[in-house]
C-alpha cells in the first residue's frame, strides 16, 4: 500500500513492524490526507515506535527505533530514483542522525512481531450479503472462533502502486490492509457464488465485455489506474479508447450520429450548437454548491428542471432559429438529460439535487478500457488474501451489535443448544441464513445503498440511529442497464461512434417516467464498442430508472425484437437484421445490490453521505466498545460517490479507522485488545 510524505513523494510501505516490548507509538495523532492513508512520521519512514530507558539521574527517554529490514522495506515508487531497504543501513550513512538500534536477528523479531499482533475476531460483512427475505425461523449452526489468517511468516505484499480501492472491490482491499497490519482473525462474507459484485466481465469469443463497471474515471492520481496501469492492464488500450469526453463513449474519434423517431439524422453544425448550449447551462448547475449560490425556488432544487428551463429559455429567445429548429433542440434537450440520468444512475435528472450536484469531484484525465476486463482488478487485489479469509455463497440474516455478555449468550443458543463452551465476549453477533453464529469485535459493512434501503430495518438489532436511516431513505440510488447487441455485419457508417436516440414528439415533455409498456422509450442511445478487431461488430446500448427494471423482466428475445425495431425506427434502415446474440445486465433485480450506483437525490445531502459512513456506536457513547459497525462503500464517500475509486477509498477509510484504534490504543497499558 503506498503512502503521500510530507514532500507528495509516493512510496510503498510493507507493513509488519510490529514489535514487542517497551515500545509506544507517538502520542500525537499522525495528520491524514483525504482519503489516504495517515501520513507518514520522520518523512516517510513509518510510524514512529520508540525504545525507552531510563537515564543516570532517574528521567525516562526514548530512543526512535526502525523496523527490522526483514519486514518493513521502502521503495520510490514511479521514480528512477532509489533508497535503502535496510533503514538502519540508511541512517548510518549520516553520523549526524545515527541513532542506536536494537539488535534483533530475524527470527526474533518475527517471535516478537507473532506476539504483538492482535488477534482479534475479525468479521468483515461484504457487499452484496443480505438476503432481504425476512425470515425467523430456528436457526441452526455453530460458532466459528478460529483464526483464519495466521501464517505470519508468509505474508504476501502487493508489489504494485495500490493508493485505495474500489466500489466493487472495497471489502478485499479493506481485508487486504487490515491483514497486512498483523490482525489474524479476519473474515470476509460473500452473498454471491463470485467475487466482484458489480464488477461483473464477461467472456464472449476473444473479448470481454463488462456488465457493470467499465471505466477508469480518469487517470491524474486515480488509484485504479495506476494499480491497472503498473500491472500492464493498460497495455492493449488503443489511443481512440482513452475518451475525454462522455465516460459512456467506447472510443473518442468517430461522430454521434443524432437521429430522430423520423429516421432522419440531425446536421452535425446543430448538435454541436446545441452540445455548446447544453454545456454552458452544465456548468451552470456546479456553480450552486461550488460557489454557494442560492438556489430559486422555481427549480425545486432539482438539477433536471433547472437545465430544462433554462435551456428552453435560451433556445426560445434565439431570434435566428426557425420554430422546426427550435422543436429539434428541445427534443434533443430530452435526449441529453436522459443520457445524463443513466450516468448519474437516477430515474430521472428531476430527483437529482441542484444544491449538492456540484460536490461530485471528477478526476483529471480521461476515461480508460481494461480490454482484458475490469475482472483483473479485482483478481489482483484478491491474490493477496488467502482463500480460507472468503466465504463465498453467505448471505446474512441479521447483525446483532452492543452485545452484552448474556446477549451473546443467548444468541449462541438459539444457535446451537448443544455448545459448550461459552463465548468469551463480543459485542457484535452476526447471524447467517444457513444458521451459522459469527461473533465479532467489528464489523465493516459493505451492502450497496439499494440493499441498506431494503433491509437496513431487519437487517440490524437493535436498529439503526433515526439519523442514520433517515440519510439511507434520504439518498438515492436507481438502476444503469446495459444491453448488448452483436450482429454479423455493421449496418452503421466506419465513423459512426454511436446512435442517439431523439423522440421529436418529447419537446415539451416535462417528466420523463414513461407507462410500462413504453419502457424502451428510456433506452437513450448505443455506442459502437471499439476496436471491431476485439469486440466485432457490437452495439451497447442504455437505460435507466424504473423502465430498467421493466426491461430486465423482459425476455432475450422480446428486448432483441424492440431495439432490432428501434434502430430500424431511427436510422430510416428496415433492412437492419435481428442481433445474432444479446447481452443484458440486471442490477436492479439483482437481490444482493439492488441497484447502479448512487446519487445525491433532492432533500439530501453530503452530510448525510457522512453520517451514512459515521461507526456506530457513535463517539458520544463512551462506555460501549469503540467501532463495533463500520460502513464502507461508494454511497459513503462525499466527493467521489458512484465510482469505483471512490469506493476503493472509503474500504481504506474504515480500515484506517480499525488500524489506527489499536495502534495508539496498545500505546497505553491499560488498554487491551478483545482477544
Amino acid at each position: 500500500m503506498f503512502i503521500k510524505n510530507r514532500n507528495q513523494r509516493i512510496f510503498e510501505l510493507t507493513p509488519g513492524h510490529i514489535y514487542k516490548g517497551p515500545v509506544s507509538c507517538p502520542p500525537q495523532r499522525p495528520k491524514t490526507h483525504e482519503g489516504f492513508l495517515p501520513m507518514i512520521q520522520r518523512g516517510g519512514y513509518g510510524p514512529c515506535y520508540y525504545r525507552h530507558t531510563q537515564s543516570e539521574t532517574g528521567q525516562k527517554e526514548r530512543h526512535p527505533m526502525s523496523p527490522h529490514p526483514v519486514y518493513h522495506s521502502l521503495r520510490i515508487a514511479g521514480r528512477k530514483s532509489t533508497v535503502s531497504h535496510n533503514h538502519n543501513e540508511e541512517k548510518a550513512s549520516s553520523p549526524a542522525k545515527s541513532v542506536a538500534q536494537p539488535e534483533l536477528s530475524g527470527k526474533a523479531y518475527k517471535r516478537a512481531a507473532r506476539r504483538q499482533r492482535h488477534r482479534l475476531n475479525w468479521l468483515l460483512l461484504v457487499s452484496r450479503h443480505i438476503n432481504t427475505k425476512p425470515d425467523a425461523a430456528n436457526i441452526q449452526g455453530t460458532e466459528d472462533r478460529s483464526p483464519l489468517y495466521a501464517e505470519d511468516d508468509k505474508v504476501r505484499f502487493p508489489r504494485r502502486r495500490v493508493w485505495t480501492a474500489c466500489k466493487v472491490v472495497k471489502y478485499l482491499q479493506t481485508a487486504l490492509m487490515i491483514l497486512l497490519n498483523g490482525f489474524t482473525n479476519v473474515t470476509v462474507l460473500e452473498a454471491s457464488d463470485r467475487i466482484g459484485g458489480r464488477v461483473q466481465s464477461i467472456q464472449h469469443g476473444k473479448t470481454t465485455l463488462e456488465l457493470g463497471a467499465t471505466w477508469i474515471h480518469g487517470a491524474n492520481g486515480n488509484p485504479i489506474y495506476h494499480l491497472a496501469e503498473d500491472n500492464g492492464l493498460l497495455e492493449h488500450t488503443t489511443e481512440e479508447e482513452r475518451s475525454v469526453g462522455r465516460i459512456s463513449l467506447y472510443a473518442k474519434n468517430g461522430v454521434a450520429h443524432y437521429q430522430t423517431n423520423n429516421g432522419k439524422r440531425i446536421p452535425k453544425d446543430l448538435v454541436e450548437e446545441f452540445s455548446d448550449l447544453y454545456n454552458e447551462v452544465y456548468e451552470l448547475t456546479q456553480e450552486f454548491f461550488q460557489n454557494g449560490k442560492p438556489v430559486g425556488a422555481e427549480s425545486q432544487n432539482s438539477v433536471g428542471i433547472f437545465t430544462r428551463d433554462v435551456v428552453r429559455k435560451k433556445i426560445m429567445l434565439d431570434p435566428y432559429d426557425s420554430e422546426s429548429t427550435k422543436k429539434l433542440k428541445l427534443s434533443m434537450l430530452q435526449q441529453y438529460l436522459k443520457v445524463e440520468s443513466c450516468e448519474s444512475s437516477s430515474p430521472s435528472m428531476d430527483e437529482v439535487s441542484l444544491s449538492e450536484f456540484g460536490e461530485w469531484t471528477e478526476i483529471p484525465g480521461a476515461h480508460h478500457v481494461i480490454p482484458a476486463g475490469f475482472i483483473k482488478i479485482i483478481e489482483i487485489l484478491a491474490q493477496d488474501i488467502p482463500s480460507r479469509v472468503l466465504r463465498l455463497s453467505k448471505p446474512v440474516r441479521r447483525i446483532h451489535w452492543n452485545c452484552s455478555s448474556h446477549d451473546a449468550e443467548e444468541i449462541v443458543d438459539q444457535v446451537d443448544h448443544n455448545q459448550d463452551q461459552r463465548p468469551s465476549h463480543s459485542p457484535v453477533c452476526v447471524e447467517c441464513e444457513d444458521g451459522e453464529c459469527l461473533l465479532a469485535d467489528h464489523v465493516i459493512v459493505t451492502a450497496s445503498l439499494g440493499v441498506l434501503k431494503k433491509a437496513h430495518e431487519t437487517l440490524f438489532s437493535p436498529g439503526l440511529p433515526l439519523d442514520k436511516a433517515q440519510a439511507i431513505q434520504k439518498l438515492g440510488i436507481s438502476t444503469t442497464d446495459k444491453i448488448f447487441l452483436e450482429f454479423a455485419e455493421p449496418f452503421w457508417s466506419p465513423e459512426c461512434n454511436s446512435i442517439q436516440f431523439v423522440w421529436e414528439d418529447e419537446a415539451q415533455l416535462e417528466s420523463q417516467a414513461y407507462p410500462e409498456e413504453l419502457w424502451y422509450r428510456k433506452i437513450c442511445s448505443f455506442d459502437v464498442l471499439y476496436p471491431p478487431e476485439r469486440y466485432g461488430h457490437m452495439l451497447s446500448g442504455w437505460i435507466c430508472g424504473d423502465e430498467a427494471l421493466r426491461m430486465e423482466r423482459c425476455d432475450d428475445e422480446t428486448v432483441a425484437e424492440i431495439c432490432t425495431e428501434l434502430l430500424r425506427q431511427f436510422t430510416g434502415n428496415q433492412n437492419i437484421p435481428k442481433p445474432r446474440r444479446i447481452l443484458r445486465s440486471s442490477w436492479g433485480s439483482n437481490p444482493y445490490i439492488r441497484g447502479s450506483y448512487s446519487f445525491t437525490r433532492v432533500g439530501s445531502s453530503g452530510r448525510d453521505v457522512e453520517k451514512l459512513a459515521e461507526p456506530l456506536p457513535y463517539i458520544k457513547n463512551t462506555k460501549a466498545p469503540p467501532l463495533q459497525v463500520l460502513f464502507a462503500g461508494e454511497a459513503t464517500h462525499r466527493k467521489y460517490y458512484s465510482t469505483t475509486h471512490g469506493a476503493l477509498l472509503s474500504g481504506q477509510r474504515e480500515a484506517n479507522r480499525l488500524i489506527e484504534l489499536y495502534q495508539y490504543s496498545f500505546g497505553a497499558e491499560t488498554t487491551k485488545p478483545n482477544i
